[in-house]
């Protein structure tokens, strides 16, 4: 039987173990707390933080987050994407669903920095030249408008969703499996808009979709 995904499938791709067994409820009960250290390091490398005196250069701290703007502008205007900025991209995109599905309680294993772990995220490198075109970059951000309303009322949803788990793995060590689903497709919804629209490494529209 073959495994190979069908032609009509969109190219972005997530899929997280459900854990079919107990589930650690000491560390789901104090997870928050647990996050401190790998959120502390994730907004090391997600974005820009300087400290400055007067009459002194800034310090930077921090590592810049995804490489939007200038993948934008190489795209544009040399209709290429450079394998290291799409390399940095997506493992910061990786790690981030890691630390996310920690956080949503999807899985017990504290977030890795390279191990793949249980977040399994299918995101092609593209051939920017054959598959991407080129003012495309410029607009798709505007055309994930209504997604984002969207992924607002989903994220809602979510939250409600994790927070009815953390009884249920408190109580039962499990965490129903319609629950993981449904917040694995919001996970997966959000990933699609995030790849189309920033991280800009398909032309294929998100469906809106949880699937």
């Amino acid at each position: 039987m073959s495994n190979s995904i069908p032609p009509t499938a969109h190219p972005i791709a997530l899929e997280i173990d459900y854990p079919d067994r107990d589930l650690n409820r000491l560390t789901t009960g104090f997870r928050v707390i647990l996050l401190i250290p790998i959120l502390a390091l994730l907004a090391l490398v997600s974005g820009p933080e300087s400290v400055s005196r007067s009459h002194t250069p800034a310090i930077v701290f921090a590592a810049g987050g995804i490489l939007f703007l200038p993948t934008l502008l190489m795209l544009l205007f040399r209709r290429k994407y450079p394998r290291w900025w799409f390399d940095w991209n997506v493992g910061l995109t990786r790690f981030g669903l890691r630390v996310g599905s920690y956080l949503a309680l999807l899985t017990d294993s504290y977030p890795s920095v390279e191990d793949e772990q249980a977040v399994h995220a299918e995101i092609p490198y593209p051939e920017a030249a054959k598959e991407l075109m080129q003012g495309m970059p410029l607009v798709k951000w505007f055309l994930a408008i209504p997604h984002y309303v969207v992924l607002a009322v989903l994220a809602v949803a979510a939250l409600i969703v994790v927070i009815i788990a953390w009884f249920a793995i408190l109580f039962t060590g499990r965490y129903p499996r319609p629950l993981f689903d449904f917040v694995v497709g919001v996970f997966r919804w959000g990933l699609r808009v995030n790849a189309y629209a920033f991280l800009l490494v398909t032309d294929r529209y998100p469906p809106f979709s949880l699937r």
